[in-house]
């Protein structure tokens, strides 16, 4: 299997791992009282420390020491950009609603990061690969959007559409920023890995580290209760850390090493697409037909970003 095939696997492995971190904030939340920016920096403190111990034990020291020392800036904005356009989402789905936030924020992403790949692409089959990325763009666009509507179908909202948040416009700047920072921050890391030395694990562990450091104080700014006793909480708390952020951005970073930024963030797309399925199999919820149709419109899309 060539690099780029494994690279592309990785990436979608990451997107798979994340569309479980819905489901297990759901049931944080329903053991403890929680908000949702406490979980979050749980998660991101709970991976940096995961990943510091990881590296430790795999003698990845020397790359931690090697990244800080020539990329000390760049690596730690690819942190804090993390865990601010994780904040903005859930902003805008406080104030806009679940399904705006979605199909804003990681829709805006791969379409901002294929337009640079189009940009940078100087070759004589620059137009054939531009009608082919508008395709896969195109489809992985609609199905999200389909997903998104069919969750909120499933969500209990009034005349089974997704409830609007309370302040819509705010809400829609807020998915707006979040997309952006989110394609800002993936251009970015893949920048720092095409550079000599970058270790992925050294980067994930660097910028994870970071990102804990930026979110913490957002999250107790927003008020406790900060801790919970009880014992499904603290393990989905454990499951969310190592394996939705350590394990998943490791993955992620390790197939930016061999993937375009744009058709990256197009392969993340299964997050929500796992995210469904997981809710109708484990919740019973119904996937109905635009959901079902959304998902299949996802996988063609990722499968058609293997050139």
């Amino acid at each position: 299997m060539s690099s780029t095939r494994i690279g592309l696997l990785f990436i979608c492995l990451a997107g798979i791992l994340w569309g479980t971190g819905g489901l297990a904030l759901e049931i944080v939340r329903d053991h403890a009282a929680m908000s949702v920016l406490t979980v979050s920096a749980y998660r991101m403190l709970i991976a940096a420390g995961a990943l510091l111990v990881a590296s430790l034990a795999l003698r990845r020291g020397p790359h931690l020491v090697a990244l800080v020392r020539a990329h000390p800036v760049r690596a730690v904005v690819v942190g804090l950009g993390t865990g601010a356009y994780q904040a903005l989402y859930f902003g805008s789905v406080a104030t806009a609603g679940v399904t705006v936030a979605t199909v804003v924020s990681l829709g805006l992403a791969p379409v901002l990061l294929a337009v640079v790949d189009l940009v940078r692409a100087r070759r004589r089959t620059a137009t054939r690969s531009a009608v082919r990325l508008t395709l896969v763009v195109s489809s992985a666009l609609s199905g999200l959007v389909l997903v998104s509507i069919a969750s909120g179908m499933e969500s209990g909202t009034a005349s089974g559409v997704n409830a609007v948040g309370p302040r819509p416009v705010l809400g829609l700047l807020l998915a707006i920023a979040s997309g952006s920072v989110y394609a800002a921050t993936t251009a970015l890391g893949s920048t720092l890995l095409a550079s000599d030395g970058v270790d992925p694990l050294a980067l994930t562990t660097v910028a994870t580290a970071a990102g804990a450091v930026g979110l913490v104080p957002v999250a107790l700014a927003g008020g406790g209760p900060f801790v919970t006793s009880d014992p499904m909480a603290l393990g989905t708390l454990a499951y969310l850390g190592i394996f939705t952020m350590a394990l998943a951005y490791g993955l992620f970073y390790a197939g930016l090493r061999t993937t375009r930024s744009g058709a990256a963030v197009v392969a993340t797309l299964l997050e929500p697409v796992t995210a469904a399925v997981a809710a109708a199999v484990l919740l019973g919820e119904r996937l109905g037909p635009p959901g079902i149709v959304g998902s299949v419109l996802i996988l063609t899309a990722v499968a058609g970003l293997e050139e």
